[in-house]
């Protein structure tokens, strides 16, 4: 069994930026993915459009060529799949990483759905998409409620409850409403999410406000049914609702418990995972970091702009042992 340099977790963006960086310093490597080449930038919204900029997306200053000011999803899959193939990266896809054992030797044995591994040092750049946020009330487990929103085409003539004010439900909210579904949003602040991309944040308010999509501010769903769903309004009504399907864009969770069974400890109620921010070494010696993982439940912490400077610590660390 090859004793590898670097085993890479994950083959989002950040994971190939730091396949990229290993292979530019000669060190050997491979990233193990659970699914496609950027499998969570695959799931996403058929339609979806960056907030960033192109050259914001970009990695290991390979230009990122868009026609569109904010590119989207398509436009990313080209990009960085394309990096993938033109480097030749080395990459292992549909293998799910089972767990991470650290030997007395300093050694990390690398076990997976499909083979075990060796290597000196670990970079675990999973995201976040995986695991839904749940909201743990009766009837969340139906069919007809999704976690995630591909396409607005399944919804047409449908009631529709989207639940959340971030980008992921206005851009659903919007998208079914515009197919022929009557849309009502439940949304638990006073008002759409600041965060909310800047050129869309009118659209949804202007939809709300004509009466086109009705929305029940601080609110709450207490409970899902065939077909209807109760709703606690802000004035305490509860409130019986006529509906087809429920699209809970409640936001995703890093999976902690891999993180936890890996020996990374995480701290607080956030869960942010124990790390070095200069070398983005975790509390375990060469078992480092990358990405969105970082952020614990705050997902909002890293993204791509931000974390793609991410590889470089941490190669240049693991360089720094190897001199």
């Amino acid at each position: 069994m090859e004793n590898l340099d670097i085993f890479i977790v994950g083959a989002g963006p950040i994971g190939l930026s730091c396949a990229l960086e290993a292979k530019k310093a000669g060190l050997s490597y491979l990233v193990v993915e659970k699914g496609t080449i950027v499998n969570s930038l695959y799931n996403y919204p058929i339609y979806m459009r960056f907030f960033s900029t192109a050259d914001k997306l970009e990695i290991a200053d390979i230009p990122f060529i868009s026609a569109s000011v904010k590119p989207g999803r398509q436009d990313a899959l080209e990009y960085y799949q394309g990096i993938a193939r033109q480097r030749d990266l080395s990459i292992n896809l549909y293998e799910k990483v089972l767990g991470i054992n650290k030997e007395e030797q300093g050694i990390f044995r690398i076990k997976t759905d499909k083979a075990e591994y060796k290597a000196k040092n670990v970079i675990i750049a999973t995201g976040f998409y995986d695991i839904p946020n749940k909201m743990n009330i009766p009837g969340e487990d139906l069919p007809k409620v999704k976690h995630y929103y591909t396409e607005p085409y399944p919804y047409a003539k449908q009631k529709i409850l989207v639940i959340g004010a971030s980008n992921s439900a206005v851009d659903a909210a919007l998208e079914t409403y515009r197919k022929g579904a009557k849309v009502t949003m439940v949304i638990r602040e006073d008002k759409i999410s600041d965060s909310v991309k800047y050129w869309v944040k009118p659209d949804i308010e202007n939809r709300i406000k004509a009466g086109d999509i009705k929305a029940y501010f601080r609110a709450n769903v207490l409970e899902i049914k065939p077909r209807e769903v109760l709703i606690k309004t802000a004035d305490g009504e509860i409130l019986s609702l006529e509906n087809d399907f429920v699209l809970a864009m409640t936001g995703y969770l890093p999976d902690f418990d891999f993180l936890k069974n890996a020996g990374i400890e995480l701290c607080g109620e956030n869960q942010n995972p124990k790390y070095n921010p200069e070398t983005m070494e975790s509390n375990v010696k060469g078992l480092y970091l990358a990405g969105v993982v970082c952020g614990g439940k705050n997902t909002r912490l890293w993204f791509i702009e931000n974390s793609r400077i991410h590889a470089k610590f941490i190669i240049s660390h693991i360089l720094s042992f190897c001199n």
